[in-house]
C-alpha cells in the first residue's frame, strides 16, 4: 500500500495539466453494467454536454485515482469508496459529486468449495492464499469480514489481483480465496461460496456503494458540464427504473462487455438512488462524509494507510448535483 501511495504522489497529485474544453475523459469499469452505459454508447452525453466524451476502462478504482492525478481522466464513474479514501487521505484533491450505485451483494469474497470453510469455521483460512484487489471496496470488505470472523490476516498470503485476474486464477485452483465484483464475482462463485451475505455485511456497517468522483480543480472550472453529466446519468437511471430496462439492457451488456443474462443478473443486485435520495442525510447530506471517515480510520488501524484526514466533509460537493436537479 505504501507503494500505491507513493505512485499516486509521484505522478503528480497537484497536476497542472490543462483540459481541452472540447473533450472530457471519463473512467469506467468493464463487467460493471449501469444504466448510464446506454447513454455512453448512444452518445447522449456528447450531445447533451456539447463536447466529445472519451471513455476509458479500468480494472480498479486505485488506477482511476492515479489517472485523475496525472490529469488523464477528469471524471471517474462508479469509483469505489475505499480507493477514493486512500487517494484523498494521501492528499489528492478529489471530490464525490454523486452516488453512482449501491450494491452490497455485488462485491464479495469467495472461498474454494473443496475447503468446506464457512463463517462458522473461518479461522481455517489462516495460512491460506487469497487474491484481493488492494485498496478497493472488495479489500475493505475482506478486512472487515476477516476482523469480524476472527481471522488473523497476517498469517495469510494476500496477493494484489484485479477481479478478472483473480477469477481466472481461482478457476485454475491457484487460490484458496478471492475477492471481486460484477462479472468476475459471478465467475468466482462457480468455484466457491461466500462467507457473508450483503445483508450480513451491512449489519457490520459495511456500506458498499460507488460514487462519481472528479478532480476538484476541473469541476470548479467546468461546473455546468459536470452538472449536465450528472443530469444525463440521473435520466438514464430513471429510464431504466421505468419500462425501458429491456430496451436498454442489450446496449448496456455490450458496453459492459457481458452477455445479456449475466448483465441482468448483476444489475438485479444494484440500486441507483435518485437525486432526491442522494441529497438526503443518509447519503451526501452527511452520511457519506461520516462513512468516509470511518473507512479511513479503519484503514489506519489496519496499517493500510499512514493517517486519515480530520474530516472528509470537503471531499463531497453537492452543488453540482443540486444544479443537475434544476435542469
Amino acid at each position: 500500500m505504501k507503494n500505491l501511495l507513493r505512485s499516486i504522489c509521484a505522478i503528480g497529485i497537484f497536476s497542472t495539466s490543462t483540459i481541452s474544453a472540447e473533450e472530457i475523459t471519463v473512467g469506467y469499469f468493464l463487467e460493471w453494467p449501469t444504466p448510464n452505459q446506454y447513454a455512453q454508447t448512444k452518445k447522449i452525453y456528447d450531445k447533451e454536454l456539447g463536447v466529445d466524451i472519451k471513455w476509458v476502462s479500468f480494472d480498479a478504482g486505485t488506477a482511476m485515482s492515479a489517472a485523475m492525478a496525472s490529469g488523464d481522466v477528469q471524471i471517474s464513474f462508479s469509483q469505489g469508496i475505499p480507493p477514493f479514501v486512500i487517494a484523498t487521505s494521501a492528499g489528492q484533491d478529489l471530490q464525490i459529486v454523486d452516488v453512482a450505485v449501491s450494491y452490497s451483494d455485488n462485491v464479495n469474497c469467495v472461498v474454494r468449495t473443496s475447503l468446506e470453510i464457512s463463517k462458522e469455521n473461518a479461522k481455517e483460512l489462516e495460512g491460506k492464499q487469497a487474491g484481493v484487489p488492494i485498496g478497493t471496496a472488495a479489500h475493505y470488505g475482506f478486512l472487515k469480514q476477516m476482523e469480524h470472523l476472527g481471522v488473523d490476516t497476517s498469517t495469510m498470503k494476500i496477493v494484489d489481483m484485479a477481479p478478472a485476474d483473480g477469477a481466472a486464477a481461482f478457476a485454475t485452483g491457484n487460490l484458496d480465496m478471492v475477492c471481486g465484483w460484477g462479472g468476475a464475482l459471478n465467475r468466482m462463485k462457480q468455484h466457491g461460496n461466500i462467507l457473508m451475505t450483503g445483508a450480513e455485511k451491512e449489519q457490520l456497517g459495511i456500506q458498499v456503494f460507488d460514487a462519481t468522483t472528479v478532480t476538484t480543480q476541473w469541476a470548479q472550472e467546468n461546473p455546468e458540464l459536470l452538472a449536465k453529466f450528472l443530469k444525463v446519468t440521473a435520466d438514464m437511471n430513471a429510464r431504466y427504473a421505468s419500462n425501458e430496462s429491456e430496451k436498454m439492457l442489450p446496449v448496456i451488456a455490450r458496453t459492459a462487455g457481458m452477455d445479456k443474462d449475466n448483465t441482468r443478473e448483476t444489475m438485479a443486485g444494484f440500486s441507483f438512488p435518485d437525486i432526491k435520495q442522494q441529497l438526503s442525510k443518509k447519503w451526501l447530506g452527511g452520511g457519506t462524509q461520516k462513512f468516509l471517515k470511518q473507512v479511513a480510520d479503519f484503514f489506519v488501524s489496519q496499517g493500510t494507510i499512514p493517517e486519515a484526514r480530520d474530516s472528509y466533509d470537503s471531499a463531497v460537493d453537492i452543488s453540482y448535483l443540486k444544479a443537475a436537479a434544476k435542469m
